[in-house]
């Protein structure tokens, strides 16, 4: 029927109207977050692929994390469980045990919950699988402690067939949730503050790369000049134009009469953004808890690690080693158990190195120099003599 079709009027006068562009960076998801609301994968891989200092803490931390070695009592079994950690196959793409921990640590800390899979074929592990959380849900069984692990089909949740061979961890849950919490968490807020940042940046540069001039011509006061005003202020365009479009040649703008040219945004003065950069990557360095210049930050000129740090950090792999330990366990009495072994075993975690070697050098000596007095002490007292 037309009801809010408009008759367009003829004598209407012709506006030119400048079309803006999107001020808006790509990672739109940042800003769109709500705390309020369940954990998002999405959001959280768009923070690692907006913020380049949260990605780099995640594999940081995961290197950090260090090595491990699984010990059993059977030698034969030692032997059989050491080739299978080295040869199984993860992901159809990677090979070995250290490969299926570290996407499956580094999809903890992103995501607050990791799962995986052991896949059999013939009653034997050919395979370690790093599921994707998209498509999985976490449901509470008939009792509070107990948590099914479903795939959703069609809308629908469905109990894994075989839990047994399924891997779950969470990261730091909350009191009657299944679900863990991301080391991202909270993160969200002060990262679209900074892309924000980032991205007025990056318009600035784009302006002061690409001049915009405002070019004003003022008639002269003579009746000839006013009455010519139009048509010289659009020769003056047409010839600014053209020396504009000269690409890479250098052409003179010549113009008689008062022609002022001036640069759009020149006396303006660009906004510092070193202060609050630096306070929002602040908020972010202490959530991953690593130290500043690990992640290629010198705030300072003697950026080291103290001992203090040192402790904290070994305090925070620690803690997340026993998250792992039983996936591993898991694996391992798995495999014992379908080749015939008994399914006692440990796991035993590489030493933390973060102090230097020098230091290190010194404590062993200061140690082995405090030994040897305190024995030296024990004699003397001992014998009756004197020290």
């Amino acid at each position: 029927m037309g009801l809010f079709k408009k008759a367009k009027n003829q004598n209407a006068p012709t506006t030119l109207v400048e079309a803006q562009r999107s001020a808006s960076n790509p990672f739109g998801i940042l800003d769109r977050y709500t705390p309020l609301c369940a954990p998002d994968t999405k959001l959280y891989s768009a923070l690692r692929e907006a913020v380049p200092i949260i990605d780099a803490a995640i594999f940081k931390i995961t290197r950090l994390i260090g090595g491990f070695k699984v010990t059993c009592g059977s030698r034969d079994a030692q032997a059989g469980l050491d080739h299978f950690f080295k040869t199984v196959s993860v992901g159809g793409t990677q090979t070995g045990i250290d490969s299926f921990i570290s996407t499956y640590f580094e999809q903890l800390l992103t995501f607050g919950t990791a799962v995986g899979e052991i896949v059999l074929n013939n009653r034997k592990i050919v395979s370690l699988y790093n599921a994707p959380l998209d498509d999985i849900e976490l449901c509470r069984g008939e009792n509070a402690l107990e948590t099914i692990v479903c795939t959703n089909v069609n809308g629908t949740p469905t109990a894994v067939k075989y839990p047994e061979l399924i891997l779950l961890s969470v990261l730091n849950p909350e009191a009657g949730s299944l679900r863990g919490n991301s080391l991202l968490k909270g993160l969200a807020f002060v990262s679209s503050v900074l892309m924000k940042i980032y991205n007025t940046i990056g318009l600035n540069f784009e302006r002061v790369g690409n001049l915009r001039f405002a070019v004003t011509y003022k008639p002269q006061s003579d009746a000839l000049d006013k009455a010519h005003a139009r048509e010289n202020a659009q020769q003056i365009a047409e010839q600014w134009r053209k020396a504009m479009q000269s690409g890479d040649k250098v052409k003179d703008f010549i113009c008689v009469g008062d022609v002022d040219i001036k640069v759009i945004g020149a006396d303006n003065q660009v906004l510092d953004s070193e202060v609050p950069v630096r306070q929002i990557l602040e908020q972010i360095v202490a959530k991953t808890g690593l130290p500043p210049f690990m992640l290629g930050l010198t705030w300072s000129s003697t950026e080291r690690m103290s001992k203090q740090q040192a402790d904290m950090l070994t305090s925070e792999l620690e803690a997340y080693r026993r998250i792992l330990s039983p996936v591993i366990i898991r694996i391992s009495e798995t495999w014992l158990k379908l080749n015939g072994f008994s399914g006692n075993c440990n796991v035993e975690w590489d030493e933390i190195m973060l102090q230097d070697e020098l230091e290190l050098a010194q404590a062993r000596l200061y140690r082995a120099q405090a030994q040897e007095l305190e024995r030296a002490v024990h004699s003397n007292e001992t014998t009756g003599g004197d020290f």
